[in-house]
């Protein structure tokens, strides 16, 4: 089963992508969280546009995808789980935990680096939350993402299947906690103790420096809680808060190949969380 499962995973990754998308974007119209201010086709035509570029220059750039080097891993004996034995639950386990939190520490970094934040800040300058929002990375910090998510693997030296459940279930969280659905409180209440939720990351988007570094987390939220991170509300309450930053506020901004740019426009000031004077 297991053996099937990773022969098949472009396979499964892409129907999971395309799953997940479809759903949140039917919730989305079905019951929408905020009222939308920007055509639908301007945000995401150039969205959905940025993944195509991301997809390709990954698959130009690594000879092998993190799965892949689970498998070279395991079988040339590298990684701490291939080193020690352990249960297979166990590292199976651990291996999810300690990617995410690498997600986490990595999501961390791009803020705290005035030079990364220019890179991350693009997927911070969409004007709207929603699923597409989920999607919106520059490449390079796609590229030096995939980078990361490769030293962790060699390192860690994680159960292939680990790897390929990670990768589905972070995507799928990804979108789910960018989509503007609308959520009973109640149920947030309690989705947060269990998963990132799009009302717990949409305090994430915020205008406001001090909201916008907070609730790093893509799939568990249990780092922001621990790490001293978390932010239960956004000051403004969710209808009235203003998404995006300070920076790149014309539907001209929304456009691809000024979305490309972007890390060479402007000072990167008032977010990076080093830069707390700045802060507001």
């Amino acid at each position: 089963m297991v053996e099937l499962l990773l022969t098949n995973e472009p396979l499964i990754r892409l129907s999971f992508f395309f799953g997940i998308l479809v759903a949140m974007a039917t919730w989305e119209v079905a019951s929408p969280r905020r009222q939308r201010e920007f055509p639908r086709l301007l945000r995401w035509t150039n969205n959905l546009g940025i993944v195509v570029l991301d997809t390709i220059l990954v698959r130009l750039t690594f000879t092998i995808a993190a799965v892949g080097l689970a498998l070279l891993a395991e079988e040339r004996g590298w990684g701490l789980f291939n080193v020690f034995d352990a249960p297979g639950w166990l590292a199976f386990v651990v291996s999810l935990l300690v990617l995410d939190l690498a997600i986490y520490l990595q999501h961390v970094m791009f803020h705290a680096v005035p030079a990364l934040w220019r890179l991350h800040r693009m997927h911070h300058a969409d004007l709207e939350f929603d699923v597409s929002t989920g999607l919106r990375f520059h490449p390079i910090e796609i590229l030096l993402s995939m980078g990361i998510k490769l030293a962790v693997v060699a390192a860690l030296g994680p159960p292939a299947i680990a790897v390929l459940v990670f990768e589905v279930l972070l995507n799928a969280t990804a979108m789910f906690n960018h989509s503007n659905i609308r959520i009973p409180v109640g149920l947030d209440g309690v989705l947060r103790w269990i998963v990132v939720t799009p009302d717990m990351h949409r305090v994430h988007h915020s205008i406001h420096p001090t909201e916008t570094n907070s609730n790093f987390g893509f799939n568990l939220p249990w780092w922001d809680r621990l790490l001293g991170t978390y932010c239960a509300q956004p000051r403004e309450g969710h209808e009235g808060m203003t998404i995006g930053i300070e920076q790149f506020r014309t539907r001209r901004d929304l456009w691809l190949d000024r979305m490309l740019i972007q890390p060479l426009r402007g000072p990167a000031s008032g977010y990076p969380i080093n830069r707390k004077k700045d802060m507001k």
